[in-house]
């Protein structure tokens, strides 16, 4: 239903995001998508490159008074840094150095091949696999910084979703040693104001005393030269049941998700809910039990006039909102485990291409800690995945029409 591709070198000249399918008349702007590159670019512990970036997204096509058109939209985000790398990621072939008119030694120094593989990072195996004897090739793509292109792509989703009140928010349960304790029995106006207190906070925990225990683990992971991962958690409120499908492995919903999330760079580890805990627990201790609210029931106090929908509900949530690969209407609930930077102040051993001599690995500039700037790119990736059911399953080619698909939906539910 959906696809994208991103393009682009964390040095080149610009990102590039093409995404197709998205449906026709839907509210857009670059506002939309600006904001949540900016909520990628801060955190507590980030390194000197978010000094320099400023990310901002032009849409080129698909895009015409404010609404899609129902075409590809792609959107361009610009490499401030570019111009102090022109020579170095030049596309055109290389010119030996004496031809230029002054001699630049950083650039000359930039320009000669890197061939000393950094531990933790796609390095050496991408040249192994490709041939290059230039390491640079592949560490301009593997890098993070392509997750703002996708970042891009995850808020296009989340304006599509806002159409039908599906919310996609997250929020840092851990770092390092440091852990939040997290309940999956909160309601969604909860899930709300943990969203709100989690964007107040620079690591992006929604508690503001384990915010400052986190503080002093990345404070102190610096101080050793050293770096730290930690763990977020993506939630999806508002979501009907039925997303996803148990007849083939790739249309289960849980496996996308769990695919997409560990797609992204540095991510280890994925759980669904209760996860790796399950294994350890019994049956009768995992599995939530099933209830059923009359429309009657289900009116709150100043919604008598609602239509609320009669509906099965779970008191506990341990399941993350699916099962058989299917949304179940609670909440989804997903968390992501990050491994720590692997460009350290304190260089681990590796050996050169080249010569086959052990070395001590090259510092540059890095962050110590981007778990806060890795849960938002799990948000837009999150959302995607959730786009892409959702429009499966009420398909049409404009948002008008998936309205009306949707609408008659959840008569069926109030039915049933």
């Amino acid at each position: 239903m959906l696809r994208y591709l991103t393009s682009g070198e964390s040095h080149g000249k610009c990102l590039t995001s093409i995404i197709e399918g998205v449906p026709a008349n839907l509210y857009l702007s670059e506002k939309n998508i600006n904001e949540d590159l900016a909520r990628r670019q801060v955190g507590y512990g980030r390194g000197g490159r978010m000094s320099i970036e400023r990310d901002e997204v032009e849409i080129t096509s698909g895009l015409r008074f404010g609404k899609t058109l129902g075409s590809p939209i792609t959107m361009v985000i610009k490499n401030r840094d570019w111009e102090n790398w022109q020579e170095v990621m030049r596309s055109e072939l290389q010119v030996p150095s004496s031809e230029f008119g002054t001699r630049n030694t950083q650039h000359e120094t930039r320009n000669m091949p890197v061939t000393r593989p950094r531990p933790g990072h796609a390095d050496l195996a991408g040249t192994l696999k490709y041939g290059y004897y230039d390491i640079r090739n592949i560490l301009e793509r593997s890098s993070a910084r392509e997750t703002a292109a996708r970042v891009a792509v995850g808020a296009v989703c989340k304006r599509f979703l806002d159409e039908f009140g599906i919310k996609v928010m997250s929020w840092v349960i851990g770092i390092g040693e440091v852990r939040l304790i997290s309940d999956f029995g909160f309601g969604i106006s909860d899930l709300k104001t943990i969203f709100e207190k989690a964007e107040a906070s620079d690591v992006r925990c929604p508690d503001k005393k384990i915010s400052e225990k986190m503080r002093k683990a990345i404070d102190m992971a610096r101080k050793n030269g050293d770096s730290v991962g930690g763990i977020f958690e993506v939630t999806v409120a508002g979501i009907p049941p039925g997303l996803g499908s148990h007849v083939q492995w790739d249309r289960k919903l849980d496996g996308n998700l769990a695919g997409a999330l560990m797609s992204i760079q540095a991510i280890k580890g994925v759980e669904v809910g209760v996860g790796f805990e399950a294994a350890g627990r019994f049956g009768s201790e995992v599995h939530d039990e099933i209830f059923y609210k009359t429309r009657q029931e289900a009116r709150g106090k100043g919604q008598e006039n609602w239509p609320v929908v009669p509906r099965f509900y779970r008191k506990i949530n341990n399941a993350g909102g699916i099962e058989g690969g299917m949304s179940n209407g609670e909440p989804i609930v997903l968390r992501a485990a990050m491994k720590p930077i692997p460009t350290l102040y304190k260089p681990l051993r590796s050996i050169d291409i080249k010569t086959k001599k052990p070395f001590q690995a090259t510092v540059e500039r890095s962050d110590i800690c981007a778990v806060p700037a890795a849960s938002v790119v799990g948000e837009a990736v999150v959302a995607f995945e959730i786009a892409n059911v959702f429009i499966e399953k009420f398909g049409g080619d404009s948002i008008s029409e998936i309205k009306r698909n949707y609408r008659g939906y959840l008569e069926y539910l109030r039915r049933f």
